[in-house]
């Protein structure tokens, strides 16, 4: 398939990112496990993201009908506060960083995001929203990392920052030999007021 292709489909989900200067704060914290757990499969930094609605694989032609009614959601909201604070695991194979700050303000985001995507009529797994930053993925015979690191920032706190926009974001799968890689397709700022015409 040559470049100018299109897919047929494409994953994707909507997120909010957090800026340099939080990603930074823990990175400092992570720099020691990066040396000390060479084996996990590392997130790329400019990759770290807080998942608010995972639509899965779409069609490629359905992506620009959430564009419009994201974009005026994304003015009408009030961008959340919010800060990466602690660690933990999912099945001792994902490494996250918590969230904390104005969780019912992102909760609420989270589910009028969902709402204008329904509306839309796409269809996607409704699942509960457990806000984090996942950070890395443990491989197969070495599940103790996940655990080791998470204890060792239990005590991180960063300092709190703003969301500014709004992402939709397409990856790859991540079944192929390379890393996950993500793109925005678009974002649009929080609050901004601006509602799209038409």
């Amino acid at each position: 398939m040559n470049e100018e292709t299109r897919p047929a489909t494409v994953r994707v989900f909507i997120a909010l990112a957090p800026p340099d200067h939080a990603k930074e704060e823990l990175v400092r914290e992570l720099r020691p496990s990066y040396g000390t757990h060479p084996r996990m499969r590392w997130n790329r930094v400019e990759d770290w993201h807080i998942t608010l609605a995972f639509l899965g694989e779409l069609p490629a032609g359905t992506v620009p009908v959430l564009c419009r009614p994201l974009a005026d959601l994304a003015a009408a909201h009030e961008p959340p506060r919010l800060a990466l604070r602690g660690s933990g695991s999912f099945d001792d194979r994902v490494l996250w960083s918590g969230i904390d700050g104005d969780l019912d303000d992102l909760h609420a985001l989270a589910a009028d995001v969902r709402t204008v995507v329904r509306s839309c009529g796409v269809p996607f797994e409704d699942r509960p929203l457990r806000p984090h930053l996942t950070l890395a993925r443990a491989r197969r015979g070495d599940l103790s990392s996940t655990s080791e690191i998470a204890a060792g920032l239990a005590e991180f706190a960063g300092r709190r920052w703003t969301a500014e926009r709004l992402h939709l974001v397409g990856s790859n799968d991540g079944r192929g030999p390379g890393p996950i890689r993500y793109r925005d397709i678009e974002s649009w700022a929080l609050g901004s007021g601006e509602h799209g015409g038409a």
